[in-house]
């Protein structure tokens, strides 16, 4: 009978620390427990400890807390109960601290209470942390324990030290499916995706949805598409495409490994969607130059209810800058003032680009000024759009301040300079920027910065340096590097001997880019050649080899329309469009 007013009093202090809502109101409860006796009951001190640690700058006094309480209480109970809280788990430094005070303290830790401290150091990449308790645990003797040593497989892997991880893996006299996940999960995480495949691969015990998702991940990243599929296989075998994080990840892996046809059907046929769903698709749509269906896919997710995140957003400006959707991306910039979405250096580089190339450079310009921390991208997103603008001079002024502020340059940033140095005849300083990624920054160029260079000595009708330049490329030319050349080989007065010669180096090389034969043939026009040119016309038809039709993209009412160059043009109210170019075209006659 003794008992029942001890528990109504511990249920009434359990009730009054729950509905506490401020620091002085906690106090005075910790002191009516210190009164009544009732603060030698374990869980009324846990969840005080917790509440109080739950408020800002109030972990010293939690602290202090727990080096009060009795020595015979001291036990791994209370130290477990007291990190089981949900009020203190979202904050892993939180949980941290208090371990080390209550070690400090004089509690004394079990088997069941490392992997919870190990699982909050993982979330807060703790890793001199995580060091620390590796040594506490082996002092201790709980290092054989296999669920301790799958905690500390999931630290090392999460921190991004896999060898650490793989050592430990090695030294384990028993492993299970934990085991075995925990260790590709922290290859996966760090990088090394061939020898995650590896242990995949070696593994002998049946793999679970974690380690599926793992190595949909690593497959994605590699490309390795056929392996995914087997993967989707096994998953359909087990019964587990209703789940929404294998369904993710599948996803995912069809994205990255660009097959859009097997990602949209996965994506239809998700019974339930979340925003990395969304976000998914959108993302690979937009990678895959796909942004028109990029943002028809994110009127589908806001006729949803669902709203989109950083992630997102970033995709969205992404799809925007690519189309020139001016109006859809000021409408998301008014959508992150107005949900106070926090203005991180992605965002921010992203917002820089799309304002840049929809022809608005004074707000990219305006945009950038405020950042206040500046990456590579945020650098290279601006020079972009200043050379799209034709601000040569600028941006090589942009780019001095860049390395000043101590931002080294990339493979994207010489293609931006060599690009404005191509469309501003700054030849001297081409040269310097080509020789300067080889010889100061140790960068290979890509065929994208010959292609740069190729064109900024065509523009300076240096024709013959750039058929030399062509000849020595480590690489093949591509399309844009022929049609740069041919289009001086179309001007009046040229060398005639080095036009040949580029023309019969074209023809022999047998590009498969219709828009080069186009160019061919034009020229051979050019010259009165109608039987070349007649000639190439026919080479494009034995090569199975056509012209890719133009187009433009055009936002209206929110929506991107699509207009065709040749009259296929399938649009709903094209009858409706065709009257009104006819009564502009009869006003303009007039």
């Amino acid at each position: 009978m003794s008992l029942k007013p001890a528990y109504a009093v511990k249920s009434n202090f359990l009730g009054l620390i729950h509905g506490a809502g401020s620091v002085g109101r906690l106090k005075q409860i910790h002191a009516r427990l210190l009164i009544s006796g009732a603060g030698r009951d374990r869980l009324a001190v846990a969840e005080l400890i917790q509440s109080l640690a739950g408020f800002r700058n109030q972990v010293n006094y939690a602290c202090r807390i727990l080096q009060q309480v009795p020595f015979q209480l001291r036990s791994p109970f209370l130290l477990n109960l007291l990190f089981s809280g949900s009020s203190i788990g979202r904050n892993p430094r939180l949980v941290i601290s208090l371990y080390k005070c209550a070690i400090g303290s004089g509690f004394f830790p079990n088997r069941y209470t490392f992997p919870v401290i190990l699982r909050h150091c993982a979330k807060d990449l703790a890793i001199g942390e995580a060091r620390q308790i590796h040594g506490v645990i082996f002092k201790l003797g709980f290092f054989c324990d296999i669920f301790v040593q799958n905690a500390l497989l999931h630290v090392y892997g999460s921190c991004g030290k896999p060898e650490d991880a793989r050592n430990l893996f090695d030294e384990m006299l028993v492993r299970d499916v934990v085991s075995w996940t925990g260790l590709i999960s922290g290859y996966v995480k760090g990088g090394f995706l061939n020898e995650a495949v590896s242990l995949f691969q070696a593994m002998d015990e049946e793999p679970n949805e974690a380690t599926l998702v793992s190595m949909l991940v690593a497959f994605g990243r590699l490309g390795h598409i056929n392996a995914g599929r087997r993967i989707h296989g096994f998953v359909l075998k087990l019964r587990w495409e209703n789940g929404l994080v294998v369904g993710n990840a599948l996803l995912d892996m069809y994205v990255k490994s660009e097959s859009l046809v097997d990602a949209r059907k996965l994506f239809n046929e998700l019974p339930h969607r979340d925003i990395i769903s969304w976000t998914s698709i959108i993302t690979g749509l937009v990678q895959c130059k796909q942004p028109k269906e990029a943002l028809a896919i994110f009127r589908a997710m806001q006729a949803s209810g669902l709203e989109p995140d950083k992630v997102t957003i970033a995709s969205l400006l992404s799809a925007c800058a690519s189309l020139g959707a001016l109006e859809i991306g000021k409408w998301i910039h008014e959508f992150i003032d107005r949900r106070g979405i926090l203005w991180d250096v992605h965002i921010s580089t992203a917002m820089i680009d799309m304002y840049a190339k929809s022809g608005c450079i004074v707000m990219a310009l305006h945009l950038f000024g405020k950042m206040p921390h500046k990456n590579i991208f945020s650098w290279n997103a601006l020079l972009g759009g200043l050379a799209m603008h034709g601000f040569g001079r600028r941006v090589i002024d942009h780019y001095d301040q860049m390395i000043k502020s101590g931002v080294a340059p990339n493979e994207v940033t010489f293609i931006v300079l060599l690009g404005a140095c191509s469309h501003s005849g700054l030849v001297r300083e081409g040269r310097f920027f080509f020789n300067a990624m080889t010889e100061v920054y140790g960068l290979s160029p890509r065929i994208e910065h010959y292609g740069c260079m190729v064109d900024l000595l065509c523009r300076a009708e240096l024709l013959e340096e750039a058929f030399d330049l062509i000849k020595a490329m480590p690489m093949e030319a591509d399309a844009l590097i022929w049609c740069s050349i041919l289009g001086v080989c179309r001007a009046p007065g040229g060398n005639q001997i080095s036009r040949q010669m580029i023309v019969d180096y074209i023809e022999e090389s047998s590009p498969a880019d219709g828009g080069i034969y186009v160019l061919l043939s034009n020229l051979y026009a050019a010259d009165d050649r109608w039987r070349d040119a007649t000639r190439i016309r026919r080479l494009m038809g034995e090569r199975g080899i056509m012209k890719e039709p133009g187009s433009s993209l055009v936002a209206v009412g929110g929506a991107v329309e699509e207009f065709g160059a040749g009259g296929n043009n399938r649009h709903p109210e094209r009858a409706e469009i065709r009257r009104v170019l006819a009564v502009l075209h009869s006003h303009g006659a007039a």
